[in-house]
């Protein structure tokens, strides 16, 4: 390995990330800022209650039905709120012209698997439902565990049948529990998340140790049998990334299933690279290259 192997236009940030800030003694303090920064609703977000839990809408000027994606934050199954991705969402509204729902979920440990994942189907299923939205061009999308949860929704939509999905939009999705258990990989390059935080995070979502073999499919996607008759897939990850093995492993499954796969490769970027740093020209070009995914299966 370099010793200088973050992409320069991330490399300053990357100097003085913690590689592993979210653990069972700070997840209080961490909640607590996420809280925080959740309080003000810019006037153009529609809070709407869903069950247990809320959903962030953010609808494009026009009239109509218009195509909707789902979008679902990250944090590890443990931290995080939908209010984080508000720029994000914001942006895919305003500059695709569909509507935007970014789904809060009950957080582990306190609410383990299935809840996260049966807060976000509930989240989907009212948005297929409003009277603005085209359910036959609905995308399901995330970060981090937000993408972990994107998947296991693409499966369980598939297996349901209620709601069609055209894209899983997964950014460094968090997918397997198994990379949990790897010895073998070198952690100095990591940043915000490795894998001490990596073994808290599954054993809080799953209830079990990373590897167990009770850890079943939707709550490991990586762990689903069948992943054919899915949505197409758009994979993003950095090579950086804690998840960038697990996640090239996961898009080669998809296509040898017969499902279509965009996969993007950042050399150099580290774990939510993009959100840390999001007027930079990589995270920029990441953006761009999701919103293409998006307009090309949305229509």
């Amino acid at each position: 390995m370099t010793t200088d192997p973050f992409h320069p236009d991330l490399d300053g940030v990357a100097r003085w990330l913690p590689r592993s800030p979210v653990n069972r003694h700070t997840l209080s303090v961490i909640r607590l800022l996420f809280g925080l920064s959740a309080r003000r609703t810019p006037k153009d977000v529609r809070v709407e209650t869903v069950g247990p839990s809320t959903v962030r809408v953010h609808r494009p000027p026009g009239l109509g039905p218009s195509p909707a994606l789902l979008w679902i934050h990250g944090g590890g199954y443990v931290i995080g709120t939908a209010a984080q991705d508000d720029a994000l969402c914001r942006h895919f509204a305003d500059t695709l012209g569909i509507v935007v729902a970014a789904a809060d979920y009950r957080l582990a440990p306190e609410s383990p698997f299935p809840a996260p994942l049966d807060d976000c189907y509930r989240a989907l299923t009212w948005l297929a439902d409003q009277p603005d939205v085209d359910a036959s061009r609905i995308a399901v999308g995330g970060a981090s565990a937000g993408g972990g949860l994107a998947a296991a929704l693409a499966l369980m939509a598939r297996d349901r049948g209620e709601v069609p999905l055209a894209l899983q939009l997964l950014a460094y999705p968090m997918l397997d529990d198994r990379t949990a258990t790897r010895t073998d990989v070198d952690e100095r390059p990591f940043r915000l998340w490795n894998n001490k935080s990596n073994r808290f995070g599954w054993q809080s979502y799953t209830g079990l140790p990373p590897g167990s073999p009770g850890v079943t499919g939707l709550a490991a996607p990586a762990r689903s049998d069948d992943l054919t008759r899915l949505p197409p897939a758009w994979i993003g990850v950095g090579t950086l990334d804690l998840f960038h093995r697990e996640d090239l492993a996961y898009a080669a499954r998809l296509e040898q299933a017969g499902v279509d796969c965009t996969v993007v490769e950042v050399e150099g970027a580290f774990h939510g690279f993009d959100l840390i740093r999001p007027q930079a020209g990589v995270s920029q070009a990441f953006r761009r290259s999701q919103g293409a995914a998006l307009a090309a299966a949305l229509g």
